[in-house]
């Protein structure tokens, strides 16, 4: 890839090039040559993506780890002959940038642009291959109107809905919290205790998806702690459903449980603080007043805190009575810390001798304990509950059963009496993505007093934003005081509506963005036909910390398009490669910790190749990597080394036909085993770190003959050597592919093939075994057959002084292997 200025130093000083001037004069090249863009051909195609950034105002070590891991495999499927769709684009919305609102007075849309210029100028001084003309920002009208356009697709199909649930509420910045927003029971920005509230939200039914979700996971190329953490987080359980009438009443509760083997053994139940029957049961109760006092002091801590096993178990009456489905006996009805409204029914049944939760419960507030599951040897009246298998007793017409036997029959009667049977239950709950905030994508939704919720019709997309809004940071969302935003009119009956303004969670914009990519330009989502050719993704790069939330997010909106007919594929990601974190003074780099280095600083020091080459050289990608001056320096050296390799090549001497053989055959051996293991450790086994090394190998070797005059093998390996380079260290490989003579660029060249002759060793090393132990070992030529290696083998010192005084009864000889004399 010729270009108009080759500055002296890089080329002409065989000492040292400079890595400023090579890598700004590449990255200029590379830019206006538009190197990176992507259009269709009639290659195979590759998709690689790495999880796009929040643009947070600069890129820490862990990004330039990310996309450096990214960029590498991009840059090797592009040689190896495929149409690389390699992109980049800003997950903007978010609550940091309307905190900055809220502190310092600057509106969102302004801090997060700013952002985003300077970390992309960052990326650029990087020299990543990303096609820039494919980049979205998902705070940016043009890609949240499809945000909007694809809630209303899940509207349509019955997937988005509102319903009233207990939600985190941080009472200091007054409003709800997601989830991962909770940290130890406290809000994430301000530290204050979080407590449940309920309100009205919006939510996805990903929980429709739950067993596809499941079961698609076996054919994922994921690692298999990613694909654990998924499986753990839906949450299948395999159980029954339970129903118990509240005695004088019309009400019931079910509870789900796996163990329906026990239910004789039920004697009390217990449901959760927000269990919606609370107020009916203890209506009538002269205690009532201390049943909403406790209710109230749980409800300020957290499910982790409420769940965890050493946060003491505390429950209260409610006055009310069950009757048991199948002994028709009443067993008391209590309100327990332990007990979530939002987990399963919100309701368990109390199981004391078969459950150590509910033993530790019955302990403490009296309640009966009674056995049923029995086995040989067993003390029923043990101090610690019993929870193996046996038979059961004191159960009625199932007294006798192995357990196992006795779940499924037991769900049989119940569901024989309408009281229940057989079910299936998962931990994972709907999608709540209602967010009291400004900066999201506004939900789609017009509340009209006679219509309902109604959708904004697509052709009136997208809601926008209002500009003139105030940020406090509590109470409702700030678009609720943007009156003139807010009031409008119904879209069927043309009367006064009201908008929604809560704005949808981040995480919707993160599960549909790499379908974007595929169409950056289109008056739709996606061209069905574009997400087609490019779909699924071949490669995601990205952090373990979004093992569960957002890869589950983007399966589940992938499988949603697929069912409406949008995308011929039910998973988004074939492979996953999940890095591990950066490491520096042996503590995760972090600003709270200050340990952060600056990536700027870094690469203008030492340069961005020989930063890449340290970071895939110092770990495999799926582990920590600790951090290291001297590791960069010493990356920087080996750069420097192969510069002066390729450079200096130039001045040799004669030398003998026999050296020059000799020479040609060593470096085709190397040349050819080097293609042949950095081919499959970035293809197949993403071992960087050991291509890195076999690099070194490599070019150690070719030092060995730099002396010489060049032979044609000689030549041809620097080729080779600069092309296997171009993935790891894009500049300098750039650099020495134009001095070599060529005008093309490097990474457009074709990736290097082996061949299979240059592989196969002319000797190799043999055991030799007496009566089937090694006793020696010998080394012979790799061609030698079993008659000779018989007669070598006979002839070892070694061998011939353990067979003195013994009878020869044969000798067995495994040509390539081992020779085994066997002797009395």
């Amino acid at each position: 890839m010729k270009t108009d200025e080759t500055p002296a130093e890089t080329v002409y000083n065989p000492d040292r090039y400079s890595v400023r001037l090579v890598e700004s004069k590449w990255q200029k090249a590379w830019e206006e040559a538009r190197l990176y863009e992507t259009q269709f051909s009639d290659r195979p195609k590759f998709y690689c993506l790495e999880q796009f950034p929040y643009p947070s105002g600069h890129l820490h070590m862990g990004h330039v780890r990310v996309y450096t891991l990214g960029d590498v495999i991009a840059r090797f499927r592009r040689m190896a002959g495929y149409n690389v769709l390699h992109p980049m684009g800003w997950d903007a919305f978010g609550m940091p940038a309307e905190n900055a609102a809220i502190k310092n007075g600057v509106p969102p849309r302004v801090s997060t642009l700013a952002n985003i210029a300077y970390m992309k100028q960052q990326m650029q001084q990087m020299g990543l291959s990303f096609d820039w003309s494919r980049e979205v920002t998902t705070s940016e009208p043009e890609y949240y109107r499809f945000t909007q356009e694809l809630f209303l697709l899940f509207f349509e199909r019955h997937l988005a809905y509102q319903k009233a649930g207990a939600v985190n509420w941080c009472p200091t910045c007054e409003t709800v919290l997601a989830n991962e927003q909770v940290e130890d029971g406290l809000c994430w920005r301000c530290d204050s205790v979080v407590v449940k509230r309920d309100l009205t939200q919006w939510y996805f039914r990903i929980t429709d998806y739950a067993e596809r979700l499941l079961a698609d996971l076996e054919g994922l190329d994921w690692p298999q702690e990613i694909k654990v953490q998924q499986f753990n987080w839906i949450g299948k359980s395999i159980g029954a459903e339970v129903v118990f009438d509240v005695a004088q009443s019309s009400h019931t509760i079910a509870v789900f449980t796996t163990r329906p083997d026990t239910l004789f053994g039920a004697t009390y139940i217990v449901i959760a603080p927000e269990h919606p029957l609370v107020e009916a049961l203890i209506a009538d109760y002269a205690e009532k007043e201390q049943v909403r006092t406790f209710i109230a002091e749980e409800r300020i801590h957290s499910d982790i805190e409420r769940t965890a096993e050493n946060t003491e178990k505390r429950g209260i009456f409610t006055g009310a009575y069950a009757i048991h489905p199948l002994t028709g006996e009443q067993v008391p009805i209590w309100i327990a810390n332990y007990v979530l409204g939002d987990y399963g029914t919100g309701a368990v049944m109390g199981v004391p001798a078969h459950d150590q939760r509910d033993f530790l419960f019955a302990k403490k507030y009296g309640l009966p304990i009674k056995t049923v599951i029995t086995s040989a040897g067993r003390d029923t009246a043990g101090e610690e509950a019993y929870t193996g298998p046996g038979i059961l007793v004191d159960s009625g017409p199932f007294t006798g059963l192995d357990n196992q036997q006795a779940k499924e029959r037991i769900a049989e009667e119940l569901n024989a009496r309408g009281k229940g049977g057989v079910r299936v239950s998962y931990r994972m709950r709907d999608w709540l993505i209602s967010r009291q905030r400004y900066w999201g994508a506004p939900i789609p939704i017009i509340h009209c007093p006679t219509c309902g919720a109604v959708p904004v019709p697509k052709e009136d997309l997208p809601v926008l934003l209002p500009e003139n809004v105030t940020f406090t940071g509590k109470g409702a969302s700030p678009l609720a005081g943007a009156e003139d935003w807010v009031n409008t009119v119904c879209p069927i009956c043309h009367q006064p509506a009201r908008r929604e303004t809560d704005t949808m969670d981040t995480f919707v914009d993160s599960s549909w963005y790499y379908y974007r990519f595929t169409s950056p330009q289109a008056q739709e989502p996606f061209r069905p036909e574009d997400a087609a050719y490019w779909m699924p993704v071949d490669e995601y790069v990205g952090g373990k910390e979004h093992a569960v939330l957002h890869l589950l997010y983007s399966r589940f909106f992938t499988k949603v398009l697929y069912d409406a007919g949008l995308v011929p594929v039910s998973e988004p990601f074939s492979r996953l490669l999940a890095q591990g974190m950066v490491v520096y003074d042996g503590a995760k780099m972090s600003k709270s910790k200050g340990n952060t280095l600056s990536p700027e600083n870094i690469m203008q020091e030492w340069g961005t190749d020989a930063t890449r080459v340290f970071m895939l050289f110092a770990a495999p990608p799926d582990k920590d990597f600790e951090w290291s001056h001297q590791g960069v320096e010493g990356a920087y050296r080996f750069l420097q080394r192969v510069y002066r390799l390729v450079v200096r090549s130039r001045v040799q001497q004669p030398v003998s036909p026999d050296v020059v053989q000799q020479s040609e055959e060593k470096i085709n051996k190397a040349v050819h085993r080097a293609v042949k293991k950095i081919t499959e450790d970035v293809r197949d086994r993403r071992a960087f770190n050991t291509a890195i090394s076999t690099l070194m190998e490599l070019t150690n070797t070719l030092y060995q003959d730099l002396e010489m005059v060049p032979t044609q093998a000689q030549i041809e390996a620097l080729d080779v050597l600069v092309r296997l380079l171009a993935p790891f260290a894009p500049h300098l490989a750039e650099e020495l592919w134009e001095s070599l003579g060529h005008e093309s660029s490097v990474h457009w060249a074709a990736w290097p093939t082996y061949e299979e002759r240059w592989l196969k060793d002319d000797v190799v090393t043999i055991a030799l075994q007496i009566n089937g132990k090694v006793r020696s070992r010998m080394t012979v030529p790799t061609a030698a057959d079993a008659d000779t290696l018989s007669h070598l083998a006979l002839e070892d010192e070694k061998i011939q002084e353990l067979v003195a005084g013994h009878s020869l009864v044969k000798v067995i000889a495994i040509p390539g292997r081992l020779v085994n004399v066997v002797i009395r």
